[in-house]
């Protein structure tokens, strides 16, 4: 473990800092028990690097740290107060001195904690972890629900019965195989079926998506997503309320069709002609049932992916705490089930990339919705699609929710946004430059965008960047 100022100028070039990689200036000190949040938050995330002596915004210049003068000191003391060894190097830039903390990743399954609080970063914060990400940590080595058997002791036909083999091969795009025989060999390679010697058993993540009727696998019957519809903007009267049938990827276009049978139409003029139109475009409906279905967590007991009509909006929901904060939705991806994700993927169901996200915000801007509200619940995470709303009619919140996706829309198309893409994002004319003017320095107060650096101080090219770009 030799650590060379080569090395740490390539590290300082990151694009950006990450789970594995954090800088703090500290000039002349550093704060122990600051120290002691980082080590344990770092080693939560797998383990990384800590330096000290570097500057955290870019271009992350060395200026030198004074702090923790006899490294081998505050090693020990690390150890005692975390009960896992971190390894300081003291390192000569030659624009200064730099410590570098190598912190260890967490052993499987165990989480480290500091007074209690299970520590990880979110942005420029130190948080504790979640209910949902502790059991998902504590649960590693166990075997996954999704993997477990639902029914065991069938025989080849049985199988077929209780799947829907025939759908299953055509979203697979390919040729249904001219026996029995060909079509268990296909669910034995997918591990969606396992021989038992004898006699077969279904997998749940199998029954999940391919079961003919959920209602035959009672473990699992509970999952099958439900359509709400509201004749109004409360719950205070339900006009509909219908369960799935069927399983996640055979069932799923009906779902989607059925859910847009739902929404409420509305009234426009094209080209001179009255015409009826959906609440919100198919595509958004399509990413969100996706999204929620592959991303809901099954450990929830009693609770199901949910899609609720009201005359103004539609709201998906599914079980769970986000695995990603849900203002980075847009740009960050990381699957709480990668194999359902990974078949679902296959299916043609969804992109495993964090694309669905990204169309559902650009829908919204080609169709001048108002922004989706991404939403945190206890155990539940929520994304509001809002029906048409004029400029006018549009709140605070709305605008500057629309600023900031727009904002980091722009930047996973590698593009920065301005007062014009702005301006072309609310379809005002450029007479209206000053009330987008107003909209931006809103969400920069709000702490949710910030200028961009790079082009100065000039107002006329002024370019912005999400907060924590």
């Amino acid at each position: 473990m030799t650590t060379t100022p080569e090395q740490i100028d390539l590290w300082r070039a990151s694009p950006s800092e990450n789970k594995n990689l954090e800088f703090k200036e500290a000039k002349t000190q550093f704060d122990n028990k600051k120290l002691y949040k980082y080590c344990v938050a770092l080693a939560n995330e797998g383990g990384g690097r800590l330096l000290l002596g570097v500057a955290d915004k870019p271009p992350r210049p060395v200026v030198g740290t004074a702090a923790f003068n006899n490294p081998m000191e505050m090693s020990e003391k690390l150890f005692h107060a975390l009960g896992f060894r971190v390894d300081i190097e003291e390192v000569s830039h030659p624009a200064g001195r730099v410590l570098v903390f190598h912190i260890p990743s967490r052993p499987r399954g165990t989480a480290y904690h500091l007074d209690g609080a299970y520590l990880m970063r979110s942005g420029e914060e130190l948080v504790p972890m979640s209910e949902d990400q502790l059991r998902r940590i504590f649960a590693e080595g166990e075997p996954s629900w999704l993997e477990e058997p639902s029914l065991r002791g069938l025989d080849a036909q049985r199988v077929v019965d209780l799947l829907d083999t025939q759908t299953f091969f055509e979203l697979l795009k390919r040729s249904y195989p001219t026996n029995r025989a060909g079509v268990i060999d296909r669910l034995l390679q997918e591990r969606l079926v396992d021989d038992q010697g004898g006699s077969y058993a279904i997998r749940r993540l199998g029954a999940l998506l391919l079961a003919k009727r959920l209602d035959d696998f009672t473990d699992i019957a509970r999952k099958a997503p439900r359509v709400v519809v509201y004749p109004g903007v409360s719950k205070l009267e339900t006009k509909l309320d219908q369960v799935g049938k069927r399983g996640y990827a055979v069932g799923f276009q009906g779902l989607v069709k059925f859910v847009m049978d739902q929404l409420p139409q509305n009234e426009v003029i094209e080209d001179a002609l009255r015409k009826e139109v959906k609440l919100v475009p198919e595509i958004t409906i399509r990413e969100l049932i996706a999204n929620a279905l592959i991303h809901q967590d099954f450990a929830v007991a009693g609770a199901s992916v949910m899609v609720e009509v009201y005359s103004n909006r539609i709201e998906v929901s599914n079980p769970g705490d986000p695995v990603v904060p849900v203002e980075r939705f847009i740009d960050g991806y990381q699957s709480r089930n990668e194999r359902l994700a990974d078949l679902m993927r296959r299916m043609g169901i969804c992109e495993e990339k964090s694309s669905g996200i990204d169309k559902v915000i650009h829908a919204a801007e080609a169709f001048q919705l108002p922004a989706p509200d991404f939403r945190a619940l206890h155990h539940r995470t929520v994304v509001a699609l809002f029906g048409p709303k004029n400029f006018d009619d549009m709140d605070r919140d709305d605008r500057v929710r629309a600023c900031y996706q727009h904002c980091v829309l722009k930047w996973v198309m590698s593009e920065r946004m301005t007062n014009q893409s702005l301006r072309e994002r609310f379809h005002l004319p450029e007479s209206k430059s000053a009330i987008v003017s107003q909209i931006i320095a809103l969400a920069i107060e709000a702490k949710a965008i910030k200028p961009d650096e790079k082009v100065g101080a000039s107002r006329k090219y002024a370019r912005y960047l999400p907060f924590w770009a």
